[in-house]
């Protein structure tokens, strides 16, 4: 009975203290090599604006769930209520599915969403780095451990945003979804992006090569 009365008091004067239990923020992990090469990476480029920028194309891919998602939700609601169909998050065997997908976008313009397969090696393949020799493309050396440096990485999230509450049956309809939410995607939210890398960068910097907010 000595403990109980001890851990009440405690979680009082935690909760006092305003410290209140939160799920963590989920950050690549990144070394003390990733954190060196990011800040030296950022401070290379925090004086870069729109104009160095237009002569870049950014490009990844990102799966979408075709059922839920793999985050974590979060349900407001009131006592009693836990089995209340409206305040539940309903998922399917075998997780559903998902959907592949390719983009890239520059300062001018999107280029089409594409279908691809999970852990292809389209960036690392020989073929690829052919094409890009004889085609004289010069690649832009990357920090790992950098979504918070990767433009399209928002993007994704902005796609996700738009499509949201929005079921689809089958992949092939999930990826019309995508693919028509891609189209609608305005060039000011591309730019909006591109201005915000000098702030990127800077946060990089003054956090040492941490995770930053981006």
């Amino acid at each position: 009975m000595i403990f109980k009365g001890y851990f009440s008091n405690l979680t009082f004067d935690i909760c006092f203290h305003g410290l209140h239990g939160r799920r963590p923020v989920k950050k690549p992990l990144i070394s003390k090599k990733n954190r060196k090469a990011r800040v030296a990476w950022a401070k290379a480029h925090v004086n870069w604006g729109r104009r160095e920028w237009a002569n870049h194309v950014w490009n990844n891919e990102s799966k979408f769930n075709l059922f839920g998602t793999d985050g974590i939700k979060w349900v407001r609601r009131p006592v009693g209520s836990r089995f209340d169909p409206k305040y539940q998050c309903p998922t399917v065997k075998h997780g559903g599915g998902s959907c592949m997908v390719w983009g890239c976008f520059s300062d001018t313009s999107m280029r089409p969403l594409r279908r691809v397969q999970d852990n292809d090696p389209k960036h690392a393949s020989g073929h690829i780095k052919n094409w890009f020799q004889r085609r004289r493309v010069d690649l832009l050396d990357w920090p790992s451990q950098s979504p918070d440096l990767n433009l399209i990485e928002h993007l994704w999230e902005e796609l996700e945003r738009r499509i949201q509450g929005v079921r689809a049956s089958n992949v092939n309809q999930k990826f019309d979804l995508l693919e028509a939410a891609w189209k609608d995607i305005p060039m000011s939210v591309i730019h909006k992006l591109l201005d915000s890398m000098p702030r990127r960068c800077q946060a990089v910097i003054d956090a040492k090569g941490y995770a930053t907010r981006y």
